[in-house]
């Protein structure tokens, strides 16, 4: 056997705390030695942040993380176990999205990026250059090359993120030169249902490979990206290891290198394709290293995944608790995967915000518009769950008061302001714990309505003005307290009525923070009943209870004014996900909604399409929103589509 102890490593990091984060990395480093770990993997761009974006332009900012890459060596130079770890390198006029091999105190060998992203979030060809096959430089006496590299334990190679999503990428050219293990540091943000499709993924590379595979993600909040951290161990495509998401921290397994060998040995097909590839291309050189790594004669052969060491009774052993190697863990009740993935986009929303307060530095307060609707009701829950993520040490009343202090809601009433609302929002914010005011608003609304009247003159106010003038006087008094109170102001629409111009500008799409702006309404509602069924919130049952409407006139219902919110939701996925017209979004939708008169779908269809595109010129104005999924409407990030434009094309 050739046993090695394998650690992926999450941290959060932050752009540009170059030396924070590298603070973080050595503490976690020194506890992955203490833990007999022979290679630790650290994410990508760890050392500078994730997406730096146009900030690696500042020579300042790339030198800074050569600089710090070097403490990092110098601070772990007495630890024996192999560290992979990222940042970004100049070499030239070319900036390069690099993993560094580093150990006892030396960086051994820096490995490009090849695959850089310029889909969805990602815009890395701006501003790096790609690594290429047998690329070999000398970046300030440091290899930046195409290379594997040899230890007493086995062969490995690093690779950076994107460059394991193909696969013709550099780990096949790499394992064919001899890799056993390849080291993919990664910062993958999170979308809804990513960890299924990188687990399916990983095994189909290291099957594939016939290698050893071992993927650490970055984890939390920069901007609106969120990253959801974990990471996996998979060897010749079998799990070893699948590092829990959502925490900083490290996990470890072991695994047998021979095992690598020998399934490359039986595997003909593995072979012969080698063989070829030898045939036609060069290879990559080997580096060999002779420093010693940590002493493995006491690791033990790991169990199959998802087993402890049995625990026998009286000398027995139970045949139900034992583990086997033909079979499964014994599952324990689980979740429907609809509830699983609520729960994942709960943490994530408390991530984004929760490192978005901190890690800008500009707040001491969260502040929120609570309305007594289902949109604000979740904010204000996200906050909640915020706050706990920022202050894991509290619990009980503990939790309770620091919520009283960091978190203030305040509840604007007009006349068209329902009883029912009112009752849902007090509840609600009796239930954990939060600050709460009642500020009327029909004397500015009266105000402010006969000086717009005043300026129009004999031009007659339209009712949905004096909607949106409601809007604005809320939204102006939150900005007027946070300016003050040094507040976090979360904007609290969500990504429905956002597409369709469903929102004021200047009112409810105000904010410093949008929370839920990529979750669609239907997303909400089932948001909100899975929260109630996990915290059974009586708050959360009072705001289901109440008609869902924006209450800026009388009796208003948001899927009367629209359409009903799962035509809508659907209408949004197959025209701006989908990318189709409006009249293949009316093909489409009978499908969805038998029980509905066709006409009335195509009609729905038409209208939807019409208000999005008139739509585009407010979503454009709204804050920074946490990133979600394949599709978002944040300009500068997903979705990019011109303000100003003519649909005469559909």
């Amino acid at each position: 056997m050739r046993l090695v102890k394998i650690a992926v490593a999450s941290v959060n990091s932050t752009v540009g705390a170059v030396t924070s984060n590298v603070d973080r990395c050595i503490a976690l480093a020194r506890e992955i030695a203490a833990e007999g770990v022979t290679v630790a993997v650290f994410p990508e761009q760890v050392i500078g942040g994730y997406a730096s974006e146009d900030l690696v332009q500042w020579r300042g900012f790339v030198a800074s993380q050569r600089r710090e890459l070097e403490r990092f060596a110098s601070e772990t130079a007495s630890l024996p176990t192999v560290f992979t770890i990222g940042l970004t390198i100049g070499h030239g006029g070319d900036l390069y999205n690099a993993a560094a091999l580093v150990h006892h105190g030396k960086v051994l060998l820096f490995t490009a990026k090849e695959k850089l992203p310029t889909y969805n979030i990602f815009y890395e060809a701006r501003t790096f250059s790609a690594g290429i096959p047998l690329m070999h430089l000398d970046a300030e006496g440091v290899p930046l090359a195409d290379a594997v590299a040899t230890f007493d334990f086995g062969t490995l190679a690093l690779e950076v993120c994107e460059d394991i999503w193909s696969p013709d990428g550099p780990m096949r050219r790499r394992c064919y030169s001899g890799a056993e293990l390849v080291l993919n540091l990664s910062a993958s943000p999170y979308r809804a249902g990513v960890v299924s499709t990188r687990r399916e993924m990983i095994a189909t590379r290291a099957s594939d490979n016939q290698c050893t595979v071992v993927y650490a993600n970055l984890v939390g909040g920069n901007d609106g990206l969120v990253f959801d951290g974990g990471g996996f161990v998979n060897q010749n495509g079998r799990p070893m290891l699948e590092a829990k998401r959502f925490r900083e921290g490290f996990e470890a397994t072991v695994v047998d290198l021979d095992r690598t060998q020998r399934c490359r040995r039986e595997a003909s097909t593995w072979r012969t394709d080698a063989e070829r590839y030898r045939l036609a291309e060069r290879t990559v050189p080997v580096l060999r290293f002779t420093a010693p790594t940590p002493d493995r004669s006491g690791l033990r052969y790991p169990l199959p995944l998802g087993y402890s060491a049995p625990k026998g009774v009286g000398g027995h052993v139970d045949s139900g608790d034992y583990p086997s190697f033909f079979l499964p863990a014994r599952g324990e009740l689980t979740l429907s995967p609809r509830d699983v993935l609520l729960d994942e986009l709960f943490e994530v929303l408390a991530l984004g915000v929760a490192d978005y307060f901190r890690k800008t530095g500009a707040f001491d307060k969260l502040g929120i518009a609570l309305s007594g609707g289902r949109d604000s009701c979740l904010c204000v829950l996200v906050a909640w769950r915020a706050i706990g993520v920022m202050h894991p040490d509290l619990a009980g009343d503990a939790l309770r008061e620091k919520v009283g202090d960091l978190l203030h809601t305040f509840y604007m009433p007009s006349r068209f302001s329902s009883e029912g609302t009112k009752k849902a929002s007090e509840c609600l914010v009796a239930d954990i714990g939060a600050s709460f005011a009642t500020i009327p608003i029909d004397d500015a609304f009266e105000a402010e309505r006969g000086v717009t009247q005043t300026m129009l003159g004999n031009e007659p106010l339209t009712p949905i003005t004096e909607q949106n003038i409601q809007a604005r006087v809320r939204g102006a008094r939150m900005w007027n307290w946070a300016n003050t109170s040094r507040a976090l102001f979360l904007q609290t629409g969500n990504m429905s009525e956002k597409s369709v111009g469903y929102t004021t500008v200047g009112g409810d799409l105000e904010g410093c923070f949008s929370v839920i702006a990529n979750l669609p309404k239907t997303a909400v509602v089932a948001m909100l009943e899975r929260l109630y069924r996990r915290y059974r919130f009586d708050g959360i049952a009072a705001v289901l209870a109440t008609m869902a409407g924006p209450e800026l006139a009388s009796a208003q219902s948001g899927e009367a004014e629209l359409m009903p919110f799962s035509v809508l939701d659907a209408c949004l996925y197959l025209y701006a996900g989908e990318k189709m017209s409006e009249d293949e979004v009316a093909e489409a939708l009978p499908a969805l909604f038998p029980e509905i008169e066709p006409q009335q779908l195509e009609a729905w269809a038409r209208k939807f399409s019409v208000l999005f595109t008139r739509s585009i010129f407010k979503w454009v104005q709204a804050p920074l929103a946490i990133h979600l999924g394949a599709l978002d409407l944040d300009r500068e990030r997903a979705l990019q589509l011109p303000v100003v434009q003519r649909t005469e094309w559909r």
